[in-house]
């Protein structure tokens, strides 16, 4: 409540209560005096005093002006409540200071910001030295970047509040830009990534077109040319797989329609027969019986299997086999594709999902692989509310499975 409006009732108050000590009084001299004084009181408080001689017309305004300061105090109380509710919807963190340094409002944001993580002492300390330049410079400007776990980067911006003629206070805003950080940094990473798998084949098919255009010898001709169709496809697939993962992404709620998984899996399987066959690795398909059915793409869940399937086969041993299954059990359709290959180092496991990572980088561009695959697998999953789990051990091999959540006509059933 504004200091003013105080003022304002205490002083109406006062005058009140005198008007009546001085009726009880009943002396023509203190009403003389206390009409005096009543508009000397009535001119401080900026309420115009009647024209009408006597202590009760200067009564009734004073009376007038008390009722509209109470209107005033009500509305001022209803306009702070709202100013309040409107700062703590906000995203950024909001800190005010008054014109002695003390602070005196903090949003719900900044609350949080400042007291929910172990940081809070440096990025309170950085608030603090930021409000006390803003009273040199009138604004300053700093980033915090707090160590997680997880990791946090705040921009903290303070602005002197004046009104022309003296300082008021210091505004801080609090603005939480992890997210921001986080997505330009994997765009970076993105464009330097294609950058360089894009170069890399096509630096080698101008070599190979090159060369290819002087060689006498047939025979090494020839080889030459199966070697830029090698190179031409493996392009083409990056920018297969570089659209069908921006096609993915951009679809995160995909059309919903009962999709049975077992002609999801057999479809998968189909595609990566063919490689499967030379390597000379078998692939042994165990559905759920009887068929069960989830809802959802079904582009984009034959895409899912199909990568795991692909990985499954470039990464096993020749003369091996993997294992495709269906299961329903406690709510969940979980659909798992087990290798018995190489396996993945403990230290790769948190960061396969990330496109164009590779454990092994010299193997995965000799197979063909693209680096995409799993970040496929990650978005199908996550468009429909699910996830992928991986369990691996170097040098036995690995399973993926893709869990996703059963329509409710299967939320009962318990099957292993």
């Amino acid at each position: 409540m504004q200091a003013w409006v105080y003022g304002y009732i205490a002083l109406a108050v006062v005058g009140v209560t005198a008007v009546v000590v001085a009726a009880r009084m009943g002396r023509r001299a203190g009403r003389r005096s206390l009409q005096q004084r009543l508009t000397a009181l009535s001119n401080r408080l900026g309420v115009e005093p009647p024209d009408e001689p006597g202590v009760e017309p200067v009564l009734s305004h004073l009376e007038m002006a008390t009722g509209e300061a109470a209107e005033a105090v009500t509305e001022s109380s209803a306009d702070a409540i709202r100013l309040r509710r409107a700062l703590d919807t906000m995203p950024q963190g909001v800190i005010v200071c008054d014109e002695t340094g003390g602070v005196v409002f903090r949003n719900a944001r900044a609350v949080a910001l400042m007291q929910n993580r172990h940081g809070d002492a440096l990025a309170a300390q950085a608030v603090t030295d930021l409000l006390e330049n803003a009273w040199q410079d009138g604004t300053a400007e700093r980033t915090l970047d707090l160590y997680g776990p997880p990791r946090q980067t705040l921009i903290v911006r303070t602005r002197l509040i004046d009104d022309g003629r003296r300082n008021l206070g210091v505004i801080a805003i609090i603005e939480d830009v992890s997210e921001r950080r986080r997505l330009e940094e994997i765009r970076r990473d993105f464009v330097a990534n294609v950058s360089h798998e894009l170069k890399t084949p096509i630096g080698a098919l101008g070599l190979l077109a090159e060369t290819l255009t002087v060689e006498p010898d047939p025979s090494v001709a020839q080889r030459l040319a199966s070697r830029i169709n090698t190179e031409a496809f493996r392009v083409s697939r990056i920018i297969d797989d570089l659209l069908d993962l921006s096609r993915i992404e951009s679809e995160e709620s995909p059309p919903r329609e009962p999709i049975y998984v077992n002609l999801v899996m057999a479809e998968a399987v189909e595609r990566v027969r063919s490689a499967a066959d030379q390597r000379r690795i078998s692939i042994e398909l165990d559905e759920p019986v009887p068929p069960v059915h989830v809802l959802g793409d079904r582009r984009q869940l034959v895409s899912a299997i199909h990568s795991l399937l692909e990985n499954a086969v470039t990464y096993s041993y020749e003369d091996s086999s993997v294992a495709v299954k269906g299961t329903q059990l406690n709510g969940q359709i979980r659909l798992s594709v087990t290798d018995k290959g190489v396996g993945i180092p403990a230290r790769d496991l948190d960061r396969i999902f990330e496109r164009f990572y590779r454990v092994d980088h010299g193997r995965s561009r000799d197979s063909g692989g693209t680096g995409l695959g799993l970040s496929i697998v990650r978005h199908v999953a996550s468009n429909h509310q699910g996830h992928v789990e991986v369990d691996s051990r170097e040098g036995e091999g690995s399973t993926f499975t893709l869990v996703l959540p059963a329509p409710p006509e299967y939320a009962a059933v318990n099957e292993g």
